[in-house]
């Protein structure tokens, strides 16, 4: 096993590894990345039935989706771990989607202060984007991701050969967030998806396999320079600050791609009207997305006044003001003075939010 990039982090660094077969090998690989370890699988339902792996230890499920990123959740595995006997010398491996790599992790942040764990992505999105960075946590009532922690894993493995049970609908919700590395760092990338889309979008592996490691590549090259987010690491939150607003109004019944897909053009049309980006930026995104069959915009039944309140939750927003991280271009972010984000009043967000939901009616 080769890795294609170490992230760094604060005390050193982990390895990031994008090979067909990891699967096959997770017994040996966590013999060796985490040796001597007491081990405990947290995955869900369905990845568990659908995914095989090789190792013979405590199996702890949750249910799929966003409802299981939560404190009641994390309590509830802490406390088996707990019934189990395991102590100062158990790992964790994470095993599924992002909502697990968030939920295992955070158990593994503050499971007796800290134990180490294994990032194994199994859906797209968790791949390109979730399993690199070292951020964990679980939802509140108050919106995404505000209880957590920054616990770097020992390493990541992902095997792209897992992606052949995903359906088209999740490889697309997968897909928007590897645009979304090419809207905030690599204009060529961006092309390169939109040259290659159908082929993406029917699960052809070998394009899958260059489109992870073309991403992780840039993820990684981003948080290695701010691991705890205080810089330039807020690009990467582009499109979220709308999407994590969709989600908390839908009560996480869309998928987070195509929330962050929607989130991404509506959050360029504000940098255009701002001034901030180029105009068309908006309607190439657009393009591009509904090439990979997702939303572009948000639905007249979204209650605006409750996804400016959700907005205000975001972690980004300071006293009074909500800010955003903004596209320039394709492959250049807005807020280079201002550490990466850019304020926006309130007025200029009902605009926006106003004219989204008459295109959706429009159309």
């Amino acid at each position: 096993m080769q890795p294609i990039v170490s992230v760094q982090h604060a005390t050193g660094s982990y390895p990031v590894f994008v090979e067909s077969g990891l699967l096959e090998q997770l017994a040996a690989s966590a013999a060796q990345l985490l040796p001597d370890r007491r081990l405990a699988i947290i995955t869900d339902r369905t990845v568990g039935r659908l995914v095989s792996h090789n190792l013979e230890v405590a199996t702890l499920m949750v249910a799929p989706g966003e409802g299981s990123k939560s404190r009641a959740r994390w309590s509830a595995l802490t406390d088996r771990l707990l019934d189990l006997g395991y102590g100062r010398d158990a790992a964790i491996i994470a095993l599924g989607g992002g909502v697990v790599g968030d939920l295992a992790g955070f158990v593994a942040a503050s499971y007796l202060r800290g134990i180490p764990w294994l990032q194994v992505p199994t859906s797209l999105l968790a791949m390109v984007d979730a399993s690199v960075g070292g951020k964990t946590g679980v939802n509140t009532r108050h919106g995404k991701n505000l209880v957590g922690a920054f616990h770097p894993p020992v390493a990541v493995l992902a095997d792209p050969a897992a992606l052949a049970t995903l359906h088209r609908p999740q490889l697309g919700a997968g897909l928007v967030e590897a645009v979304k590395h090419g809207v905030v760092a690599d204009a060529a990338y961006f092309r390169w998806i939109e040259r290659n889309a159908a082929g993406l979008l029917s699960g052809e592996l070998p394009l899958l396999g260059e489109l992870v490691v073309q991403s992780v590549t840039i993820k990684a090259r981003i948080v290695s320079e701010d691991e705890q987010e205080q810089g330039r690491r807020a690009v990467l939150n582009a499109g979220h600050t709308v999407a994590h607003a969709i989600e908390r109004v839908t009560g996480y019944s869309l998928p987070h791609g195509d929330a962050v897909a929607i989130g991404l053009v509506v959050e360029a049309q504000l940098a255009e009207q701002l001034g901030l980006a180029e105009a068309g930026l908006a309607t190439t995104l657009r393009q591009t997305l509904s090439s990979l069959e997702r939303p572009t915009a948000l639905q007249p039944e979204w209650n605006a006044a409750a996804l400016l309140e959700a907005m205000s939750h975001d972690k980004k927003a300071r006293a009074e003001h909500l800010r955003f991280a903004l596209p320039r271009s394709l492959g250049e972010m807005a807020g280079a003075d201002s550490n990466w984000t850019v304020p926006v009043s309130v007025a200029q967000l009902e605009h926006v939010l106003s004219n989204s939901r008459a295109a959706a009616v429009a159309s």
